[in-house]
């Protein structure tokens, strides 16, 4: 590690999580920064974080700050992870990255132009079933892959003022909830050559259900369901001409998967063994790439995420949703 001094801009509930898995592996949690003295003060004392700021713009002028995990709603990732590179700190931003491509991409030639690290902080990437799933695509072990399943559905709170029901924050299962299965499919297929996309939208707006079928290069199918009205199996599977891999319950947290070969014998089972929920794995790799001087070496370097943001992009055409900031 490179002894990166992480400062976390936000308190909410994911900032809490990432705080706590920092601290599980020994990580060097300097800062918190919020909008208020209180709340700032009251996660300070909950982490033993040693200073606290009363406004994202104290945090990210903190001189004893290197990196700064964003954990703002959506609409906000632009402006903080903007202004943390104008301050010259790398910046891990929480997923999805940003609202949409365009703003995407000004921050990866910001980042450029600073010399800086600017990342997606889509955890799952990182984890060590991951790693592996990665390793055993590589040796062929599935075969050619013909296909990819993949859900992520949770029954979420339907109050129209929920930030996942605002269209003001980005609310919607696509920004929350589908970036999941759609970066999992980029991962495994790469970028899609035609996409459909259907919905159904809710009281305000926000799509509530999502199911995409997308191609790939060498005519591999993919789908994914996304869904913040109902709670389902939230499992993925990969389909090869070999062999075909299953992710249990749920396959974006540490979990298990088996390999199973077109005869039925059971070529692999692998069961994680994590400390936390796991987030620490995607501070691991920052604190690699800021040491190695580039992104090359991400399981999700800057120019997949403005290319997955693209994606996103093409789905919300089709459904037709449009955030505010977009008109």
């Amino acid at each position: 590690m490179t002894g990166l001094r992480w400062g976390i801009l936000a308190t909410g509930g994911i900032a809490a999580s990432f705080a706590s898995d920092l601290r599980t592996a020994g990580l060097d949690l300097q800062a918190v920064g919020s909008r208020s003295q209180e709340s700032a003060g009251t996660f300070a004392a909950r982490f033993g974080i040693p200073r606290a700021h009363a406004s994202y713009e104290a945090l990210v002028e903190d001189p004893d700050i290197d990196i700064i995990y964003v954990a703002t709603p959506h609409p906000m990732h632009h402006e903080n992870a903007r202004l943390a590179l104008e301050h010259g700190k790398h910046v891990l931003v929480e997923k999805a990255f940003t609202l949409n491509r365009a703003q995407a991409e000004d921050l990866q030639q910001l980042a450029a132009e600073k010399g800086l690290l600017a990342m997606e902080a889509m955890w799952t990437r990182y984890l060590p079933h991951m790693v592996r799933i990665r390793e055993i695509l590589a040796a062929g072990t599935l075969g050619e892959i013909r296909a990819v399943m993949a859900d992520h559905t949770q029954h979420l709170p339907t109050d129209p003022a929920h930030r996942l029901n605002a269209l003001e924050l980005g609310g919607g299962a696509l920004l929350d909830l589908g970036i999941y299965p759609v970066s999992f499919i980029w991962d495994v297929l790469g970028e899609p050559v035609s996409i459909q996309a259907s919905a159904r939208l809710g009281e305000t707006g926000a799509d509530a259900e999502i199911a995409t079928v997308m191609t790939h290069a060498g005519g591999a199918v993919s789908t994914s369901l996304s869904s913040s009205r109902a709670a389902g199996p939230n499992t993925a599977t990969i389909v090869g001409t070999d062999a075909w891999l299953q992710l249990d319950h749920v396959w974006y947290t540490p979990t298990s998967f088996r390999v199973t070969a077109t005869d039925g014998t059971v070529l692999e089972e692998y069961e994680s063994q994590v400390d936390g929920r796991g987030m620490q794995y995607q501070a691991f790799a920052a604190e690699r790439a800021v040491a190695d001087g580039g992104s090359g070496g991400l399981a999700l370097p800057i120019a997949e995420s403005v290319a997955i943001m693209g994606t996103l992009d093409e789905i919300r055409r089709q459904i037709g949703v449009r955030y505010p900031e977009e008109v």
